[in-house]
């Protein structure tokens, strides 16, 4: 399974979040040190833009050896498609580069189930049952090629919506949580949100 991260600096709450450290550690780098804790990942790429903002990115991941893709800064999915095209692969990981909590052993747990089921997204987010900051997505990479193209300007930048709006259209399987934690944040959108995962570290 190949990982994907998304990230940017241009957040609107909290500009240049994604390189911001927290105990000594950016948050960009929390996330790929804890999907490398992973035993069923087997490749991580850095999504990213090719806007100037963003050459930040570049050099941390070449300075830090992950592999390093660039796009449009708004198209989200044609980053990934250039991507997926780049490193092909039958299913990809979809995380966001603004959850230095995220957990491997969800990740595990999800594609060692998704391995026994036939799905277009296989999902803890659809219910959420699980924190904001350990969303897990793993797409089927035909199902995203053949649909992509018929994106709209918001679903471009938020790449999994066009499938959850017309779900009854496709295959979503959704993990569950034993306990309900959808009213808990763990993703770094604010500077409160930023202090709030420091502490906890």
């Amino acid at each position: 399974m190949i990982c994907i991260i998304q990230a940017r600096m241009t957040s609107k709450r909290l500009p240049g979040k994604t390189l911001l450290k927290i105990k000594g550690k950016t948050i960009l780098e929390r996330v790929i040190e804890n999907i490398k804790l992973s035993r069923k990942v087997k490749k991580i790429i850095v999504a990213t833009s090719s806007k100037n903002s963003d050459k930040a990115i570049v050099m941390f991941c070449k300075k830090k050896k992950i592999l390093c893709t660039t796009g449009p800064l708004n198209n989200v999915a044609l980053r990934f498609v250039r991507t997926l095209k780049k490193y092909p692969s039958r299913f990809f990981l979809r995380i966001s580069a603004d959850s230095p909590l995220i957990n491997s052993t969800i990740i595990d747990k999800m594609i060692r189930y998704s391995q026994k089921k036939k799905f277009d997204i296989f999902t803890n987010t659809f219910p959420r049952s699980f924190p904001k900051g350990n969303s897990v997505e793993i797409i089927k990479t035909k199902s995203f090629f053949e649909n992509s193209k018929y994106f709209n300007k918001y679903q471009k930048e938020h790449i999994t919506n066009y499938f959850y709006e017309k779900s009854k259209k496709f295959k979503i399987i959704n993990f569950k949580s034993k306990n309900n934690r959808a009213n808990v944040n763990l993703s770094v959108d604010t500077k409160k949100d930023l202090q709030q995962i420091s502490k906890l570290i």
